[in-house]
């Protein structure tokens, strides 16, 4: 996929987090839309469908696996990057998140790189898609 045409939805309580990967994604031609809250990112993505989704598994009032949980729920397609301090993928995240990063323990390219991989298996996954059948 290319960059400049994918939608990435960043969602954080913590502003310069959100800030931080915001100049990165938009840094790699990704158009780059950001909620302050799980509620926030929710509605965001059922009016501005995003290709992807990158979220904070820590925050306020709703956590990222409810985000994720309910983003699954409305679209099972989207994949979702997690980013989290703590350093296991916890059991509750199984089939949520497509890639679970620990926060500050990897390069910014390689979160790019997990993103391009993410929106590629995407694509190909929608390319392979089986037409339906014709009705006789």
């Amino acid at each position: 996929m290319d960059p400049t045409r994918a939608t990435i939805l960043c969602i954080d309580d913590e502003e310069p987090g959100l800030q931080v990967r915001r100049m990165l994604l938009e840094s790699a031609g990704y158009r780059v839309i950001c909620a302050r809250s799980g509620a926030e990112g929710i509605k965001l993505f059922q009016s501005q469908p995003a290709d992807a989704i990158v979220l904070d598994y820590w925050m306020s009032g709703m956590n990222g696996i409810a985000v994720a949980r309910e983003i699954k729920r409305i679209s099972p397609g989207t994949p979702i990057m997690i980013l989290s301090a703590y350093g296991t993928l916890l059991d509750e995240t199984l089939g949520l998140a497509d890639v679970w990063l620990r926060k500050g323990e990897e390069e910014p390219q390689y979160i790019l790189n997990k993103l391009q991989e993410l929106l590629q298996n995407r694509n190909a996954k929608q390319l392979h898609v089986a037409p339906p059948a014709a009705s006789q």
